[in-house]
């Protein structure tokens, strides 16, 4: 009796062990996705001042090294603003991709009153 017991046990603290590292993996997908949209939005801004096929050009290739889908990008103005999707590997490739949006651009600062006030478009 007491080895059915412990296969049960063994069991269930595999399966806890797959979905904890399943859980961790999802939000390491999600989170490169994320790093990719700011450092692609990052670069797409800062060659804004060579016109969008240029900047969006630099997006890619900063995607493309991060290991992620480029889905748009666009320069509103001089403000970049990009979307990218990362496909997770293995098993939780079936949940579907992590999606990410970015801007990056200039921003203004006003001086108020001795204090410096900065804002975003």
């Amino acid at each position: 009796m007491a080895t059915i017991w412990a296969a049960g046990a063994i069991a269930a603290i595999l399966v806890l062990t797959m979905l904890v590292v399943s859980i961790g993996a999802a939000a390491a997908t999600r989170h490169r996705a994320e790093s990719a949209a700011d450092l692609a939005a990052l670069a797409a801004a800062g060659a804004a001042v060579e016109g969008e096929r240029v900047a969006c050009e630099k997006a890619r290739w900063v995607s493309d090294r991060m290991g992620v889908e480029l889905r748009s990008c666009r320069l509103d103005g001089w403000d970049a603003r990009i979307e990218v999707v990362a496909v997770p590997s293995g098993v939780l490739s079936g949940f579907g991709p992590a999606k990410a949006r970015a801007r990056a651009g200039p921003v203004e600062q006003h001086v108020n009153g001795g204090r410096t006030v900065v804002r975003t478009r």
